[in-house]
């Protein structure tokens, strides 16, 4: 792992803390983070992170949030989004991470974890 991708792949470590079955692993040879085989991010390069999106969300966020969230040609008709690393809060992050999650799990552990999650805001 190149210590250059460190920084990115922290932080999308971080973004996924307390999520259920988060796997460390790499893919095209980069950092990748999965739930269980289910890829959800990897480290593209030092400044972007490529994170498994809904195509239909995905074009809502490129026209919302062009500074944050781009394409390349490569990924057109894909469902992943880059992610400029540099100018993403680690908020917004988190929530793309809990997103993506989200989709990419088997929807009676989506909605396990979703239940989980309403029951400790209530409880504060």
């Amino acid at each position: 792992m190149g210590g250059d991708f460190s920084t990115v792949f922290g932080r999308l470590k971080r973004a996924v803390r307390g999520l259920p079955d988060i796997v460390e692993t790499t893919s095209y040879g980069t950092p990748a983070l999965k739930a269980g085989k289910k890829l959800l991010t990897r480290v593209k390069d030092a400044e972007t992170a490529v994170v498994m999106c809904p195509l239909d969300e995905k074009e809502m966020l490129l026209q919302a949030a062009s500074d944050i969230y781009f394409e390349t040609d490569h990924y057109k008709g894909w469902p992943a989004l880059l992610v400029r690393m540099t100018v993403v809060s680690d908020e917004e992050l988190r929530h793309r991470m809990e997103r993506t999650w989200l989709a990419q799990v088997p929807k009676t552990k989506a909605e396990a974890w979703l239940a989980e999650r309403e029951k400790t805001s209530r409880k504060r």
